[in-house]
């Protein structure tokens, strides 16, 4: 394992569990202030975000599984409970909510907070990410926060151009998957290619290659990025780098929205079984200034995602709209609190 990323985890992990130290009620009183009005133009980019993580169009009813906040409590997956705890202390303990940790890969019987879903393609057929009370997309009833973004958060500062990193693909994870071990099969002896497994316990494999910190993939005009359960953790880093992300299209999204990402504008397709990876590669290396296009559009998308405030206000915001739908929470037509309209398209028009 990376020492960068043990130190990373262990500083998160330091800083969520000093953090339990603070009374919920110092989050609960400045939770107004962290909805105060904001210019037009960020309160709209904002509020499509809203509703593209809590899709939910209706009321509901919570469901036997929900739990009050006041009882929520540290659990085995420790790296949620922290991202989700900073979330919710800022409401009424009395509140209740449902949750699912881990890799979720179907849709939920009822809405609930989860890290992933599946990709709902019939939802992006229209500029608008906004659902009608009338209907919602299929995978509504996940909703995304930023859960475990210690492991699947990771963003660089890339100084290599790409015209400077070496010719190639790379690869490194584990594989425990057989779409995964496939594409290895094909590809890990590959001239042209450094791909390979790096699981200690496979090390006498053919398709075991040593360890690859991310530093050193990025050394690589092209990486490669392979769902496992769900997503990709790799996607992140290589879409904020200057290397050229090569991926089939991805199934599951997280709060990163890899549902809005778009071929040939921030990665480059692969057919599902990556039997186009050399054809695509050698394409690439011909035309640099479209991988270098494509590139710049990745670190656009990355942007979205670096400010921390924002990142924060969205959370409360998607949470806010969950307790008003289900019943909990009292909605106020204020800049950003959702009114009756049960949307965040609403709140467009309280700041009118």
């Amino acid at each position: 394992m990376d020492l960068r990323f043990k130190s990373r985890k262990l500083r998160f992990y330091a800083g969520g569990l000093a953090s339990l130290l603070i009374p919920d009620g110092f989050y609960r009183q400045r939770l107004d202030r962290l909805m105060a009005p904001m210019p037009a133009e960020e309160r709209e980019a904002v509020l499509q975000r809203v509703d593209y993580y809590n899709r939910l169009a209706s009321p509901f009813d919570l469901g036997e599984t929900a739990v009050r906040i006041g009882d929520f409590r540290y659990e085995k997956r420790g790296a949620y409970y922290l991202d989700a705890k900073q979330v919710m202390r800022h409401f009424d303990p009395e509140l209740r909510f449902a949750y699912r940790f881990g890799d979720v890969t179907w849709v939920a019987e009822t809405p609930m907070v989860v890290k992933s879903r599946p990709i709902c393609r019939e939802a992006q057929s229209g500029h608008s990410t906004q659902p009608s009370q009338s209907t919602q997309p299929q995978n509504a009833n996940n909703l995304l926060l930023k859960l475990n973004r210690v492991r699947h958060f990771h963003f660089v500062d890339d100084r290599l151009p790409f015209a400077a990193k070496k010719p190639g693909v790379v690869w490194r994870g584990k594989c425990f998957h057989e779409h995964r071990a496939a594409v290895l099969r094909d590809y890990c002896r590959h001239p042209r290619m450094d791909i390979g497994q790096s699981h200690a316990k496979r090390r006498h494999q053919p398709d075991y290659r040593p360890f690859l910190s991310i530093e050193a993939q990025l050394q690589y005009k092209f990486v490669l990025s392979l769902e496992g359960k769900d997503v990709a953790t790799n996607l992140k880093w290589i879409l904020s780098s200057n290397s050229l992300c090569l991926m089939p299209p991805p199934r599951y999204e997280t709060w990163f929205m890899e549902g809005t990402l778009k071929p040939y504008v921030h990665y480059v397709p692969l057919a599902d079984d990556c039997s186009d990876l050399e054809a695509k590669m050698d394409y690439y290396t011909a035309h640099p200034d479209e991988a270098e296009a494509i590139v710049r559009n990745a670190n656009a998308h990355v942007a979205k995602f670096l400010d921390p405030h924002r990142e924060r206000l969205i959370s409360l915001l998607v949470m806010q709209k969950y307790f008003v739908l289900s019943g909990q929470f009292a909605a106020e037509p204020s800049p950003l609190r959702l009114d009756s309209g049960f949307s965040a398209n609403a709140a467009r028009n309280n700041w009118a």
